[in-house]
């Protein structure tokens, strides 16, 4: 009688277990902390219906484009490109990069935008650029996950 508690107890502990590890492996993969080939990707999503209003849009938010940076430290580069695309990518070849999540890349100012950055700070492009960069509203990567699946309760972007 006392094996059938401590058995059951000890599945119960196994269960809980690995429930904890695939909801901390769900939250790192949604926090896009885990990604292949220490890339960094950029979720955005697009006022349908609407306009924005700041980072709030007075339509539905739906998916946009997923840019993707590939940081290199030892080539002094970045690469980028838009995933799911066949755009073909490009490249950055003078920018001091300290990681994946931080960089900044000089380019040409009489280059037409290709993409949403040519600066990261903590994982998040910044703004530097104005004229020589795509406009773009982002989300996290759970949201925008999400939102791609059809849930349409998000309506402000977080930039």
């Amino acid at each position: 009688m006392q094996d059938d508690g401590r058995r059951r107890s000890s599945r119960v502990i196994k269960v809980l277990s690995a429930v904890l590890l695939l909801t901390f492996v769900a939250l790192l993969w949604g926090s896009d902390r885990i990604t292949m080939q220490g890339e960094r990707t950029v979720y955005t999503v697009d006022c349908d219906h609407g306009k924005w209003d700041g980072r709030v849009c007075t339509g539905k938010l739906v998916p946009g484009k997923r840019y993707a940076f590939r940081a290199s430290i030892s080539r002094h580069e970045v690469v980028y490109w838009e995933r799911g695309s066949s755009a073909p990518s490009g490249k950055y070849p003078d920018c001091t990069v300290a990681d994946r999540d931080n960089w900044s890349c000089k380019v040409a100012t009489d280059s037409a935008p290709k993409t949403i950055a040519f600066e990261m700070t903590k994982g998040r492009p910044t703004r530097t650029g104005g004229e020589h960069v795509l406009p773009f509203h982002s989300v996290p990567k759970w949201k925008w996950w999400l939102i791609d699946a059809g849930v349409r309760v998000f309506t402000q972007a977080d930039d």
